[in-house]
């Protein structure tokens, strides 16, 4: 005797070889034994053998046309006996009952199984939905495959070109473009990128890293939506002629000085900050572009600003006008180099020159400030706010040192990325220059100054601290708060970031209060804008934070691709480097790091490199050292990147000037990043 049994889904046949009660142990044709519980037996047969059987019962599936045998089975429900009984017009043979069987197993859409052996024909319209189902998935799947033919002859399908970005960041991995793009990879042994750049989807590796950033932090595009540029308050016009000092790509010019002297012996000095807070208020719809974006996003040749030109242009100072600006004057006694009082007004303050480290780097050095040498705009200005930077970068190394930190090491160079036209130009500038030192320490001590004001007049801000923790590591760590503390690595007592309120919100914020600390006096508590444990406060830190972090790696990213276009462009074979630590090496000429494994040598060693190849899509560089030089210069500088890594390097030198030129990975706690 012979079975026909379910198992596991699966239709099967054996011989039986014996039975216990509910139980049969039988042999299946391929010669395994099994067991088979009665109530999965759906048919037993002394003839045909059981191999034969099922080979027959599978040969009678495929010849069924499923469709008139659904229009056969009627509405009711039915045994495989009664269907066969209307579908032969006879009582089925094991083979046919079986073939039944299977082709209606194997159309589920067709017939719903309602227990063994009983099925129901599906409605009509539920059928029809079905099959409209499949043939879609059908359409899709030559759909599909079309495009994995094009990819891989090269050819960009108009999907995956409207896709391209979206495939790069986050892809619907149910959409048959990704479906495609993910095929076409694994028969090319690929990566999506390779694939989209080959096809001229991304136009290129510059535009790949971009589009990664921009799908992923400005979805909706970087344009600004039209704006009603605020009404120009009504201000006292500042008895002064200030200058600003920035680079030549500077637009955000946020921060301008003035001189006036009282006496021989004293001198008032002006910092002067642009006000949008004067235009802008909580709340309105240009605060919102402003706190969506919550700062300036930086990257060689390029930037997109945390607010509309227009307005930018409206508060920017920019020689020729009086613009609204936020004043901190410092009397000063020149012979002792105290402050003898500070005071913050808001008024109008004429800029009467925008100057440029690019045109006055090379004049304005240390040794020409020392010998009063040289000939250049604003030179006696300049030399004293010389004189206030050093005695103001001293009395912050004094402090320091008080909380036991060793000074600030100066000998470090930063870099300068200027782009045109897709070509890059890397210049190096050693960090401490005069002009830089400058705009760093009365920035310093701006934000200093202005986070005491908000904390004497009972009003919170976003303040940046460093130190109090318990270890190092915490102790180095610098977090953002909304009371004042000092900030050990700076040496101050508290820091309030408020010197660009046009590129950072936390600025912007900070200036609101600062604002109400001049209009409100004792009352400044009840007038400004964030109160005391400001739930709102605290979202604008955490959110600031987020998105700071990632667009200073989104600098460093771009940067690093510069670096490698600057390589390409002047065709480096062979270049020197210097050993950071462990395997990471940086090349002298560019802020470029490599990490190679396997190098031993010992910190701040000065190394000949051959470069053997380098990828601008995954940023990577191969490398091997050819020879090894050693000096005491870059042991040096080796030694202050160690320290400038344990302290946090992004607040080692606080204030620069610059919009975009100095490297993530190098740049201090700057005005700009």
């Amino acid at each position: 005797m012979n079975l026909f049994f379910e198992e596991s889904g699966d239709f099967k046949v054996g011989t039986i070889l014996s039975q216990q009660g509910e139980a049969y142990q039988v042999e299946t044709p391929s010669g395994k034994r099994t067991k088979v519980r009665a109530r999965d037996v759906l048919l037993q047969f002394e003839t045909p053998t059981a191999a034969d059987m099922i080979a027959s019962a599978h040969r009678l599936a495929e010849e069924i046309d499923v469709t008139f045998l659904w229009e056969v089975a009627g509405e009711n429900e039915f045994g495989v006996t009664e269907l066969g009984h209307e579908y032969f017009g006879h009582a089925p043979k094991p083979d046919e009952a079986a073939g039944l069987l299977l082709k209606i197993a194997a159309s589920p859409i067709y017939f719903h199984k309602k227990g063994k052996g009983r099925y129901k024909a599906a409605p009509a319209a539920t059928l029809q939905a079905a099959l409209a189902g499949i043939e879609k998935k059908k359409q899709q799947a030559l759909l599909q495959q079309a495009m994995v033919e094009q990819l891989k002859a090269g050819q960009l399908p108009e999907a995956i070109r409207a896709s391209a970005r979206q495939l790069l960041t986050k892809p619907d991995k149910n959409s048959i473009e990704y479906k495609a793009l993910d095929a076409a990879c694994a028969e090319l042994q690929t990566s999506p990128a390779r694939i989209l750049l080959s096809i001229g989807a991304i136009a290129s590796a510059k535009d790949l890293h971009l589009s990664r950033f921009l799908t992923e932090h400005f979805p909706r595009g970087t344009e600004f939506p039209g704006i009603t540029l605020p009404s120009m308050p009504s201000l006292p016009l500042a008895d002064v002629a200030a200058f600003s000092i920035d680079d030549v790509t500077t637009t955000e010019i946020d921060d301008a000085f003035s001189l006036t002297r009282v006496s021989d012996t004293s001198v008032r000095i002006g910092i002067h900050i642009a006000a949008p807070g004067l235009g802008i208020s909580q709340g309105d719809a240009i605060d919102g572009m402003a706190r969506d974006r919550m700062s300036t996003v930086y990257m060689p040749g390029d930037k997109i600003t945390m607010l509309p030109d227009a307005l930018v242009e409206q508060f920017t100072l920019a020689a020729g006008d009086a613009r609204p600006a936020l004043s901190l004057y410092a009397t000063l006694d020149t012979q002792t180099w105290t402050v003898t009082a500070t005071e913050t007004l808001i008024e109008r303050v004429p800029i009467a020159a925008n100057l440029r480290h690019n045109d006055l780097d090379a004049q304005v050095t240390e040794q020409a400030l020392a010998e009063g040498s040289g000939e250049y705009p604003y030179k006696n200005d300049i030399t004293l706010l010389w004189q206030w930077a050093q005695q103001l970068e001293l009395a912050r190394m004094a402090k320091r040192e008080a909380f036991g930190l060793r000074p600030e090491q100066v000998n470090r160079v930063d870099f300068n990325f200027y782009v045109d036209d897709d070509v890059v130009t890397i210049t190096r500038r050693k960090r401490g220059a005069p002009l830089d030192k400058i705009v760093a320490e009365l920035m310093i001590f701006a934000n200093s100054t202005w986070g005491k004001l908000m904390h004497e007049h009972g009003v919170p801000g976003i303040y940046r601290a460093q130190g109090g923790g318990q270890g190092w590591s915490s102790r180095m760590q610098v977090r953002m708060q909304t009371h004042a503390a000092p900030h050990q690595g700076l040496g101050v007592d508290q820091y309030a970031w408020s010197t660009s309120p046009l590129r950072r919100y936390t600025d912007l914020v900070n200036q609101w209060q600062i604002i109400a600390c001049v209009r409100g006096g004792v009352t400044a508590p009840l007038i400004a804008p964030f109160k005391p444990k400001d739930a709102d406060l605290f979202a604008i830190v955490s959110a600031f934070d987020s998105a700071y972090g990632a667009y200073a790696d989104f600098q460093a990213t771009m940067e690093r691709f510069w670096c490698l276009r600057w390589l390409a462009q002047n065709e480096i074979k062979q270049t020197d480097a210097v050993l950071l630590k462990d395997d990471l090496l940086r090349l002298l000429e560019i802020p470029l790091v490599i990490p190679m494994t396997g190098v031993r040598y010992a910190r701040g060693t000065q190394l000949k490199l051959e470069l053997i190849e380098w990828d601008e899509v995954d940023l990577a560089v191969q490398a091997r050292v050819l020879e090894v030089v050693t000096t005491a210069e870059t042991l040096a500088e080796a030694v202050e990147l160690e320290e400038a890594d344990a302290l946090n390097e992004e607040e080692q030198v606080a204030e620069q000037s610059v919009d975009s030129n100095s490297p993530a990975s190098d740049t201090a706690a700057s005005d700009n990043p």
